[in-house]
């Protein structure tokens, strides 16, 4: 039995990518009408759940039905999940900094600047990134037991990612906490337990598209992209960068793990 259906392949990658342009442009007509660019991390996660809604569609009769619809369906939760919290997180806020920057450094107009360099670029990083899944719901075998650890890794990179935003948000809230540093819960055991849950949700996916060596290695990208992105692109990096000056986070960041959790440090 061949690992995957290469006549469906071509199909679903294609659709895929169709799917992530088609959220990104809708995101890019709706940031530019409100000059907010900061909705592209909604559509992140909400391209992610396209993606897999029709891959999963494309690849009914190709792929093993129950191991299709638990890729998929891990995928829209994980990325519908991330859209509604960004979303609660930046309402009733201005531009994020970060696109602020970096459109203030582009050249000629700054709305074809944050297509090519925002919109365009998120979409094809949200293709690439999702090849597991792409590859998963075709997998004509049914879930093994690397697929069952996959999974396993997914729910606890999804709770963890849940609990961090959810222990931030209440802190947030507080008034009393205004100017203070989060370093409560999750985030004394890691700087960034949102990432680390990240981290485990596509290295969770990626094993559940490991049914033979040639499906491994070819979405082997996809993981190592994501960490790539969490750990030193656009995530522990700036964050920490932009963080830097805050009053009391230097001795955080000396007590605590940047990644991966561990129990806090006693002293700096």
């Amino acid at each position: 039995m061949s690992p995957v259906d290469t006549g469906a392949l071509g199909p679903v990658l294609a659709a895929s990518a169709a799917a992530a342009l088609a959220v990104m442009l809708v995101a890019f007509a709706i940031g530019t009408a409100k000059g907010l660019h900061r909705i592209v991390d909604v559509a992140w996660g909400v391209a992610f759940a396209a993606v897999a809604t029709v891959a999963w569609v494309l690849a009914a009769g190709h792929g093993d039905d129950v191991r299709r619809t638990a890729v998929a369906l891990a995928t829209v939760v994980w990325g519908l999940r991330l859209a509604v919290h960004i979303a609660r997180r930046g309402r009733g806020h201005g531009e994020d900094p970060r696109y602020a920057r970096m459109l203030a450094k582009g050249r000629g107009s700054p709305t074809f600047y944050a297509l090519r360099k925002v919109y365009l670029l998120q979409g094809a990083l949200v293709w690439l990134v999702s090849l597991p899944v792409q590859v998963a719901v075709l997998l004509p075998r049914p879930l093994d037991a690397t697929a069952c650890l996959g999974l396993a890794v997914w729910a606890t990179g999804l709770a963890f990612e849940a609990v961090g935003d959810r222990q931030l948000a209440r802190f947030k809230a507080d008034p009393a906490n205004r100017g203070r540093i989060m370093d409560r819960g999750l985030w004394a055991w890691t700087r960034h337990p949102n990432y680390f849950g990240d981290f485990l949700v596509w290295w969770g996916l990626y094993l559940t598209a490991c049914a033979t060596w040639q499906t491994a290695a070819l979405t082997l990208v996809s993981p190592l992209v994501m960490t790539g992105l969490l750990v030193w692109g656009s995530g522990k990096r700036l964050l920490e960068a932009h963080m830097a000056d805050r009053p009391g986070y230097a001795e955080y960041r000396a007590r605590t793990s940047g990644f991966l959790p561990r129990p806090p440090r006693r002293s700096a």
